[in-house]
């Protein structure tokens, strides 16, 4: 899995850890609420005020009542001034079972699906590992990753840290997790697919203290091939059920479902109705289910769950503070606006036949109040770019974090597909600046590319392993040089004489 963002000035996205392919565009604006979210905010506004009519009603010098008018009309107050954003979660799990890519992926990201994404994460699993593969994989990108990042680069999302297991990071100062996982395979192995779905989520940890487990973040999101299956069916019963689409006939006996009902720390996972063909076990290039000698039953075994995390209950000093004070107020308004998961979309994609399993798809639209909504540092080219002249860079640090002096400041083609893919880079200041002091840092001309182009600065932080601020896209312009070694038509920016 490997981590993407699309370039905007208030981008403020930390990846730390190992695991899924994420890629995400950030918008820039804080108006993206779709028009569902509005409608949803009126409903809940007309139900608390239909609330504090009633309260009116009833309203006598009874303590209670009156308690119930304020707080009601605190709330109301609330929805109508401070409004959520909503931000486009495109998620696909795919076990590609050590196949080469298909030759188009257009179908499985949608691209030009309206409202635009803004997070794309892309799980696979068994991507062919063999040695000699590893070994090229060092050198170079896996086709998988080279395939799907060429797609998403040219639309602006880049690729951040990949592993195999888990990725998490900041989204607007929510803390998100993506696990990614291949579970143990075959019908009689459900309790061990338990066991393993526990330990990962119990031994995986990390090195924030507000974050050390997967389950201290705000959302979780759990998908991969998990390997469950249809139990009890036989092949018959399967087969017609899903030909004629009733799926709801198979819920009862698909192990995960029946797990859920019997595991607590199962029952924390969100996950939508099954309503598509079960993604396993095809022929390859085909929408046939297995006719080779193994003869594999269909099942739902590639499967995206989610989890919000729960409200700690109220510890004995928090019980008497609220008992005396009269009205009840969260330090940031988290309570009052929690995070909340919408799944829009949960489906497979029966065009791609190069593996025995079918990519799965999820769509959500994560609504939130942005904690914090600008980029930690601010970047910015000084003049005119070209290679006849040394360059200069100014960077702000606009919000207190870990800097350090092992951060840098890379140059970047627009288009470019990780932060690794810089043409250039020059070191911080040697000493950390302070908040808001402007620093300026010098290009050398033997640096600077020689042939025009559009590119970026971004502002790369040592200690959280991610670009934390971006500059506006500016012109480099064509050298004298490039223009004498005949890299360029001598009618270039004026310099053909």
């Amino acid at each position: 899995m490997s981590v993407s963002m699309k370039m905007a000035m208030d981008a403020l996205c930390v990846s730390e850890g190992v695991g899924s392919g994420v890629g995400s565009r950030v918008r820039s604006d804080s108006t993206s609420s779709t028009a569902s979210q509005g409608s949803k905010g009126r409903l809940l506004l007309r139900q608390r005020l239909s609330q504090l009519l009633t309260c009116v009603e009833d309203l006598s010098s009874d303590d209670e009542a009156n308690e119930e008018l304020s707080r009601t009309l605190d709330e109301a107050f609330q929805l109508c001034g401070r409004p959520r954003d909503t931000f486009r979660l495109h998620m696909v799990t795919w076990n590609v079972a050590t196949a080469e890519p298909p030759g188009d992926v257009t179908s499985l990201l949608q691209l030009d699906a309206q409202p635009a994404t803004d997070l794309y994460v892309i799980g696979l699993q068994e991507v062919n590992a063999a040695p000699l593969r590893f070994l090229s994989d060092l050198l170079v990108e896996d086709s998988w990753s080279h395939l799907l990042m060429n797609t998403l680069a040219s639309r602006g999302y880049i690729k951040g840290n990949k592993g195999g297991v888990s990725v998490r990071f900041s989204l607007y100062g929510h803390m998100i997790c993506f696990v990614n996982c291949h579970l143990t395979a075959h019908m009689g192995y459900a309790l061990q697919r338990v066991d393993e779905f526990e330990y990962i989520l119990e031994t995986q940890d990390f090195d924030l203290d507000n974050t050390p487990t997967v389950r201290d973040h705000e959302v979780v999101f759990w998908f991969g091939d998990l390997n469950f299956r249809i139990a009890d069916h036989g092949m018959h019963f399967l087969r017609s059920s899903i030909n004629s689409g009733r799926f709801n006939l198979l819920w009862e006996r698909d192990q995960l479902l029946t797990m859920k009902k019997k595991e607590p720390f199962l029952q924390e996972f969100e996950e939508g109705p099954l309503k598509f063909k079960p993604t396993y076990k095809f022929n390859r290039n085909s929408d046939t289910y297995d006719t080779s000698g193994k003869k594999r039953k269909p099942a739902w075994t590639d499967r995206i769950l989610w989890r919000i995390k729960p409200k700690s209950p109220p510890s004995e000093d928090d019980e008497e503070e609220r008992a005396s004070t009269s009205t009840q107020h969260s330090d940031d308004g988290q309570e009052e606006y929690p995070i909340k998961v919408l799944q829009d979309t949960y489906t497979c994609d029966p065009n791609y036949g190069v593996s025995d399993h079918k990519p799965v798809i999820g769509i959500f639209n994560l609504e939130m109040r942005k904690r914090c909504d600008s980029a930690l540092v601010s970047v910015c080219p000084e003049g005119q770019w070209s290679a006849d002249q040394d360059a200069v860079l100014s960077y702000t640090i606009l919000e207190d974090f870990m800097s350090s002096t092992w951060d840098w400041v890379g140059l970047y083609k627009v288009g470019f597909k990780t932060a690794s893919d810089y043409a250039t880079f020059v070191w911080v200041k040697g000493e950390l600046a302070e908040v808001n002091e402007v620093m300026q840092v010098c290009v050398n001309k033997d640096d600077v590319p020689l042939v025009a182009g559009e590119y970026v600065l971004g502002y790369y932080s040592y200690n959280m392993q991610s670009i934390v601020g971006f500059s506006h896209n500016f012109q480099i312009v064509e050298s004298k040089r490039a223009v004498t070694e005949g890299m360029v038509p001598q009618d270039v920016n004026g310099l053909n004489k």
